[in-house]
């Protein structure tokens, strides 16, 4: 049996995707874990063999799936899980875990939710291509971080277009070319004063009604979601810059110094001053 390969990303603070371990390994018969629950989300492909997987769905009941090679399974953060290798024939699979604020977007476009959290590929090279970002992933681990998170964003784009690209359009989900549009207009705008009403205009949608399938998709309002883009955009820049808080919270739509200290603090539990002293790596 291959010896199991594991590693730990070292995360530097990447704000829309990030990696937090990968690994592949060959499992022995009827290996098991959980119940237990991750804090982010975590993608197996079964190269091999098949096992089980039994997690909870949305209403908290669980299921339960046989999944073999060629499929995978996704696992959500605080969904209470648990998977076990076949005894007869135990899978091996090339796994990984990743994050961020566009994590929740990407997987959704794959069709993976907790009430349908298995992966089947619609097309072959698709998957065959996402197989190898994961394996390459996998086996080049002492890579540099940003060499490594160009091969995560392969991954994902493999991932949505090989389970995806057919589910938006066959189920007429209008809503999430909304989204994306107005995510994308977040990314481009979010250090010029901009507004939820702003927003919802630019995509032609009443301010309510946008809000509201923002949230059923996003997993956090509008607000929010600016809010916690926008600082971590900040931390991002106290981290790996000299540009002092003034001109830093101009950088992400906060001219008034102290409108910008209030808004980091309420998300880090901390002024910027504090937060880079702990935290940068430019010094």
């Amino acid at each position: 049996m291959d010896k199991p390969i594991f590693s730990v990303f070292p995360n530097e603070n990447f704000v829309d995707l990030s990696m937090y371990q990968f690994g592949k390994e060959q499992c022995a018969p009827a290996h098991s874990f959980g119940p237990a629950s991750r804090n982010h989300y975590l993608f197996h492909y079964v190269l091999s063999g098949t096992g089980m997987l039994m997690a909870d769905d949305s209403g908290g009941v669980t299921r339960e799936y046989q999944i073999h090679s060629g499929q995978g399974f996704m696992i959500f953060p605080r969904q209470i899980n648990t998977y076990i290798a076949d005894r007869r024939l135990p899978w091996e699979y090339v796994w990984i875990e990743f994050d961020g604020m566009r994590a929740k977007e990407i997987i959704e476009t794959a069709g993976l939710t907790h009430d349908h959290p298995v992966y089947h590929a619609a097309f072959k090279d698709l998957r065959e291509n996402m197989v190898n970002e994961m394996l390459y992933i996998a086996e080049h681990g002492s890579e540099t971080p940003f060499h490594l998170m160009g091969h995560l964003y392969l991954f994902i784009d493999y991932l949505s277009r090989s389970a995806a690209s057919t589910k938006i359009a066959s189920t007429g989900k209008v809503r999430d070319f909304y989204i994306k549009e107005a995510l994308n207009y977040i990314e481009q705008n979010f250090q010029n004063d901009i507004t939820v009403e702003g927003i919802a205009g630019f995509c032609g949608l009443n301010r309510t009604y946008f809000g509201r399938i923002f949230k059923e998709t996003v997993g956090k309002s509008p607000q929010q979601f600016l809010l916690n883009y926008r600082m971590a955009k900040a931390a991002e820049l106290l981290k790996l810059t000299a540009l002092s808080v003034s001109d830093i919270g101009n950088a992400v739509g906060y001219p008034n110094q102290l409108h910008f200290s209030r808004a980091f603090k309420n998300v880090y539990g901390m002024s910027p001053r504090e937060w880079r002293g702990k935290n940068q790596i430019i010094r």
